[in-house]
């Protein structure tokens, strides 16, 4: 059985609402779905979510829902023909007072009343992920002057980046606080924030989640030039959270498309060194919104963060809103599987000389020490109450599959996510610890072939409370 260890987060959108292409996009092999919060309203979220819960229980699948936060709006006001051609040298005045459906090629209206504030002379502005750039001549009142430096069409409401981050805007917005009440409601597993600049940021939307009644991991966006200007702003940022995106639009924009490959593999190896699951997102399969098949580049982008060891790849609007959604969740999964069958995708040297702070991680790196070193070991079982322990053990680089058994439909959907986790509804609560094993084991044949002779690992608590933490391995032979 070929098993695929990096998982597939699929945005959700027009294309992909009905419960039967839910359906087909689950059987393709999403393992999380994305609600994009900039886009659609409570309604039609709430649909979605609930269609996935159905479709999810019907085919007995794990699906997580991760829900988008819209974050800030920097973007340009409305023109009177819903678009201009700039060229290259002219002047263009971007405006708080201008109105807001009236804008021409030589002026337009601006939602961000702070851009006078923020900006100087000498900047840059990046418009339509960069496709237009503009160079700040002089502010005047609520008037931002620019000259065109490179061209192009420009149409409404399209996002403004300042080139080197520095834009004032904070991560949560009013939008942003009544979303996080709907995600709660709808019991999403993830929530991610846009634009965070600090842990702050993520430690106020985990209250706001949390006062909400939800649960949710924690997931930041890095897509800000100040969360990647060092090492400690970025460790910062990684630490708040419980996961990570390279969120490589707008963070392409403002840190220039040369720096963009190496930051991508500094956030990803930043984020598995600090234990958090880490996803790598924007553009992977861009021309599969209009095309059957990818591009060759596009498969090696996507490999490239496989063999790089992200949990998870992610399609934007190649699922929520392309032509050919399924193929394009088939394509990642077929990808996804050719990658780590490279020798480098099962070789580790994580955490080779440090000191291992809790019982529960000792035991949960033992276990993957002994997975990658003894041969014969098929499968790794993790009886788990939070998910943390074969969270840890994902950390690891191995071919191993690592089946995450636990009660908590919380977490069986949360561990939907880490990379080489399956997760397994199992209920130990009430079992004799006597039959422990061979019930762990008879279940553990439903999941996996197994021959006489073969080997599994098992971990737990040696009591099985809930409180207990993972204290236990267990090396087992298949009869």
């Amino acid at each position: 059985m070929n098993l695929r260890r990096t998982k597939i987060v699929a945005t959700l959108g027009p294309a992909t609402q009905t419960p039967e292409q839910i359906e087909k996009m689950i059987l393709a092999g999403m393992n999380v779905a994305r609600l994009n919060f900039s886009h659609g309203n409570h309604h039609e979220h709430r649909q979605r979510a609930q269609t996935i819960r159905a479709m999810a229980r019907k085919l007995q699948k794990h699906i997580a829902i991760m829900v988008d936060l819209q974050g800030p709006k920097i973007r340009i006001a409305r023109f009177i023909n819903g678009q201009v051609s700039l060229q290259a040298g002219q002047p263009f005045v971007l405006s708080n007072t201008h109105p807001h459906n009236e804008g021409t090629e030589h002026i337009v209206g601006i939602d961000y009343p702070a851009l006078v504030t923020d900006c100087q002379p000498g900047d840059e502005l990046l418009l339509d992920d960069g496709r237009v750039v503009l160079e700040i001549t002089g502010i005047e009142g609520q008037e931002v002057h620019t000259r065109v430096v490179t061209g192009g069409s420009l149409s409404n409401n399209k996002g403004i980046n300042r080139k080197g981050g520095g834009l004032s805007a904070p991560s949560l917005t009013a939008k942003d606080e009544e979303d996080i009440k709907l995600a709660a409601d709808i019991q999403a597993d993830y929530i991610a924030v846009s634009f965070p600049r600090y842990g702050s940021d993520i430690e106020h939307a985990r209250q706001l989640a949390q006062q909400a009644g939800s649960h949710a991991w924690i997931v930041a966006k890095i897509e800000r030039a100040e969360a990647v200007i060092d090492d400690e702003a970025l460790d910062a940022l990684i630490t708040a959270s419980d996961a990570v995106m390279v969120a490589r639009g707008d963070l392409g924009v403002e840190v220039g498309d040369a720096e963009l490959a190496g930051i991508q593999k500094k956030i990803i190896l930043h984020a598995r060194t600090l234990n958090k699951v880490v996803i790598t997102a924007t553009q992977m399969m861009e021309s599969m919104i209009t095309n059957p098949i990818p591009t060759r580049a596009e498969v090696s982008d996507v490999a490239n963060a496989v063999l790089d060891y992200t949990d998870a790849v992610m399609l934007s609007a190649e699922s929520a809103s392309g032509n050919f959604p399924v193929e394009a969740v088939m394509a990642m999964s077929r990808i996804c599987i050719g990658a780590e069958k490279h020798p480098t995708s099962n070789k580790s040297g994580h955490r080779l000389g440090q000191v291992f702070p809790r019982c529960d991680e000792t035991i949960a790196l033992s276990a993957m020490y002994a997975a990658n070193h003894f041969p014969g070991v098929k499968a790794i079982v993790s009886l788990s109450e939070s998910g943390h322990t074969p969270l840890i053990m994902s950390r690891i680089r191995s071919g191993v599959p690592i089946y995450c058994f636990t009660r908590h439909k919380e977490t069986q959907n949360r561990v939907a996510l880490f990379r080489g986790v399956y997760p397994v509804n199992f209920d130990n609560s009430h079992l004799d610890p006597a039959i422990l094993m061979q019930t762990v084991l008879d279940e553990l044949k439903k999941h996996q072939t197994l021959n006489s002779g073969d080997w599994i690992i098992v971990t737990n608590g040696d009591n099985n409370a809930p409180q207990s933490g993972t204290n236990s391995m267990k090396l087992i032979c298949v009869n």
